[in-house]
């Protein structure tokens, strides 16, 4: 039996890993079926993480933070996780190879993925004028016009954000009426930047070696088709979390779930379930940032030492 099983291997994961083995935790197991690093990996340019002057790639920033927490001796199992569950007072871990770990704590950082619109050109471009983050990739177009697609809360409230530093942003919506709540609404009405195009579809993003520089819009109402020369476009359509571990044979889940699918903690980043904590985008009302996700795992990993330390 290991002491301590971190599921997920991006910031939340590593940084739970590096605090927990420097905390003098033995036998602690990162769980990440390729090399760590998460999401950010995917990402071309990052320079909002605090103390970090250069900008970098997410493979370049990621790398140190693998070989800093493997110093103290975290694990690295490459088998996937296929279920989590509790047995009186540890958990079992079922693996991809049909093995079970047993463990006395677990943290959850599977974390999650933005949905994809499936527009003509989205793939191609994601990174380089395809984005799901408004904050990670908004000042690099400041002074420019963009386009945020969704209808929903977190659609409205980035192209607010957006509007600080952009000198226009296009609002498209498929529907006629927006799902987030009326006051959002009623800011983004009241916004001078912000124009809304609701009945409208993007057919297509293109582009070229350098990036984005145009969308086809369709508006569904009239059939009439135009052009937005722009240089990004802000997909928010859902966001899908990795809970699926979580799920038990009899189809209940191991622990509190929100209505979004989230895992529901406290400050300690501590679930309904004694022993299990979750860190990162998987938990409730994540701002989905890596250096809030490190806090996350730090804290989780802190938890776990306590946690630990009261079991014997």
């Amino acid at each position: 039996m290991i002491n301590l099983a971190i599921i997920g291997g991006g910031p939340a994961g590593l940084s739970a890993g590096l605090y927990a083995t420097r905390g003098g935790i033995k036998d602690v197991v990162l769980f990440e079926r390729g090399m760590p690093g998460g999401q950010i990996t995917s990402s071309s340019e990052i320079e909002n993480y605090p103390g970090v002057k250069d900008v970098m790639s997410g493979i370049d920033f990621m790398q140190p933070w693998q070989e800093q927490c493997f110093r103290f001796g975290l694990v690295h199992n490459m088998n996937e996780v296929q279920m989590v569950s509790k047995n009186t007072n540890h958990f079992d871990i079922k693996l991809s190879d049909g093995s079970t770990i047993q463990s006395k704590a677990v943290i959850l950082c599977t974390g999650g993925r933005p949905k994809r619109a499936n527009i003509k050109g989205e793939d191609e471009f994601i990174g380089r004028g395809v984005s799901t983050c408004a904050t990670c990739d908004g000042f690099f177009y400041k002074n420019k016009e963009v386009a945020v697609l969704g209808g929903g809360d977190t659609a409205l409230e980035e192209a607010i954000y957006l509007t600080r530093m952009c000198s226009k942003v296009y609002l498209i919506h498929r529907r006629n009426e927006f799902r987030a709540v009326p006051i959002t609404v009623e800011h983004v009405k009241k916004n001078p930047k912000i124009e809304i195009l609701t009945s409208v579809i993007v057919e297509e993003i293109y582009g070229d070696n350098s990036g984005v520089t145009g969308i086809r819009i369709n508006n569904l109402e009239t059939n009439e088709k135009r052009e937005l020369n722009i240089p990004g476009i802000f997909v928010f359509v859902g966001y899908d979390v990795n809970t699926g571990i979580l799920k038990q044979d009899d189809g209940s889940m191991l622990c509190k779930i929100n209505e979004m699918g989230q895992v529901v903690v406290d400050l300690k980043m501590k679930t309904s379930v004694e022993g299990l904590f979750a860190a990162g985008d998987i938990r409730e009302a994540s701002l989905k940032q890596v250096v809030i996700a490190a806090g996350d795992g730090a804290t989780a990993a802190l938890s776990a030492i306590e946690y630990l330390q009261s079991i014997g």
